[in-house]
């Protein structure tokens, strides 16, 4: 029976797997894709792992290199909870199926995939590098199954314990820091591979000594333990690694008997008491400013911080206009006018500001009917984007002043930032009345069919305008540092960046209002193809 229920779930995977790629040639081209590039990449690690066998250092490389797939293994539920149709069990709640037979079944599915071949790839490398002698690849061949039922399980078992928050639309939400992650994660292999590149692998070993005694990666020390002749040291960490796999299956298998056996929210009574239907009254609302300027805020910000695409963006903007030149300047190459870069992208938030509002936008059109509501408009949001963009622009720019202990510079980079962030909303708001495009509500995808070119124009000629437009203070900028003398001025940039980037942003606003104004029907066809 156990068997006709494995074979099932397998068979149920891998129909999934195909119906899904059924559903568009896009679909399926990008999963052929995604499968070459993944599987390329993994054979290259290998082939990697494999020219590092004899180094003096490739055990500490494998260990660490288990427990980073074991990491990954354990946030991919969190951030991709889509990405696996059978890791919601609940879906499964009304079949007559227990506990254990259930959990061998969906731990046979997990092994069906691009990420298990991916993981069995390198693990085969890894055990390739570090095993010398026979009983050492025997022990390989136990130590790559147990490292893999362990990444598998733990998965598993994250996603089980999660998966009333990952259905949710708050679990919808954690997605969205799926960008943030991956955007550190690139910069942190970036900064450890230069940093290994100048000092050599012999610094891992401290750490490694440490991560070969933790699940899984303990099973691939074991190999290398073999391979030194200290079995007893082997034997032990085997059998933590047969334990942590035990004790995922136990916690994953209790998960599932809560999951199968108790109600969820659909079948509870909805507390109806009024003094919790109520909203409390204040807040930060209070502090905006009254009339529609202060609505138009509230509503933007709102967005920012319940609408999934727009929660993306913005925490993809604070992220990269963050990563990028801290870690510039933790590797002792970056430049504190890298700082900029931070204003650079948040400002591209500004642009395309109708297409968040969708198809409700008629709502706003509604409330537009001369020039000066929509230059009302545009400056409430505006303003609800300096809310956030100005104090952070100024954080990451003291931040890297700091780093790099350039703090003469200070002045000038701030008012650099101002102006430039100044530009972007004038531009912004312009081509969110010219070019405005639909944000597709489902998918990942954040254009439309049919209006790439649109997002292309309006993002990337906004930015080349608004780097044309910061050209004054960019050359005051120049003339400070250039002509003898200069640096006495440079506390000038500040003050003048800042009035620079006020003004630009009112004459913006002022000569996309007539436009928005104009325009409004052909915004909102635009907008409303999502």
């Amino acid at each position: 029976m156990t068997g006709d229920i494995t074979g099932t779930v397998v068979r149920l995977k891998l129909s999934l797997l195909k119906n899904g790629l059924r559903q568009s040639g896009g679909r399926r081209a990008a999963y052929v894709a995604s499968a070459v590039v993944v599987l390329l990449f993994g054979a290259l690690q290998l082939l990697g792992l494999i020219a590092l066998r004899g180094h003096a250092h490739i055990d500490a490389v494998v260990v660490l290199l288990t427990a980073v797939l074991a990491l990954g293994w354990a946030v991919m539920p969190l951030f991709f909870p889509g990405g696996d149709e059978t890791l919601d069990p609940t879906r499964l709640v009304m079949l007559p199926l227990r506990p254990r037979p259930l959990v061998r079944a969906l731990l046979a599915a997990s092994l069906v995939g691009i990420g298990p071949l991916f993981t069995l790839l390198l693990l085969i490398g890894s055990t390739v590098a570090v095993a010398h002698g026979g009983a050492a690849y025997a022990v390989g061949v136990v130590a790559v199954v147990l490292a893999l039922l362990v990444c598998v399980a733990l998965a598993r078992a994250v996603a089980a314990a999660n998966i009333r928050l990952l259905t949710s639309r708050r679990g919808r939400d954690l997605a969205v820091l799926s960008g943030l992650v991956i955007a550190i994660g690139v910069q942190v292999v970036n900064f450890g591979a230069q940093r290994l590149g100048s000092s050599g692998l012999a610094q891992l070993a401290p750490v490694g000594d440490v991560v070969r005694w933790l699940p899984p990666a303990s099973a691939l020390g074991a190999v290398h333990s073999v391979s030194e002749r200290s079995y007893g040291i082997a034997a032990a960490q085997l059998a933590l690694t047969i334990g942590a796999l035990v004790a995922l299956i136990a916690v994953w298998a209790g998960h599932l008997t809560r999951l199968m056996t108790s109600p969820d929210g659909s079948t509870l009574q909805a507390d109806t008491e009024p003094g919790r239907r109520e909203r409390t009254p204040g807040g930060p609302p209070r502090l905006l400013p009254a009339g529609r300027t202060g609505t138009v805020m509230e509503r933007s910000l709102r967005y920012v911080w319940r609408d999934p695409k727009t929660k993306a963006a913005w925490v993809t903007s604070l992220a990269i206009g963050l990563i990028v030149p801290v870690f510039n300047a933790l590797q002792g190459t970056g430049s504190v006018y890298f700082a900029c870069f931070a204003a650079g992208m948040l400002g591209i938030q500004m642009y395309n500001q109708f297409g968040q509002d969708t198809s409700a936008f008629w709502m706003v059109a509604t409330t537009i009917s001369t020039a000066h509501d929509a230059y009302v408009e545009l400056r409430g949001r505006a303003l609800a984007l300096l809310v956030i963009t100005l104090p952070y622009a100024t954080l990451v720019t003291v931040l890297t002043t700091a780093m790099l202990d350039d703090w003469p510079r200070l002045p000038e980079v701030l008012g650099l930032s101002f102006a430039l962030l100044g530009a972007m909303l004038a531009t912004g708001a312009w081509t969110s009345a010219r070019f405005p495009y639909s944000i597709p509500q489902e998918g990942y995808k954040n254009v439309a069919p049919g209006q790439t070119g649109l997002a292309w124009i309006s993002i990337f000629g906004g930015m080349v305008s608004a780097a044309l437009l910061s050209s004054p203070v960019i050359a005051v900028t120049i003339w400070v540092n250039v002509v003898e003398g200069g640096d006495s001025w440079s506390w000038v940039l500040l003050p003048l960046g800042a009035a620079y980037g006020a003004t630009i942003t009112w004459a913006g606003l002022r000569l996309a209002a007539p436009r928005t104004a104009a325009r409004l029907p052909e915004i909102l066809t635009a907008v409303s193809k999502g």
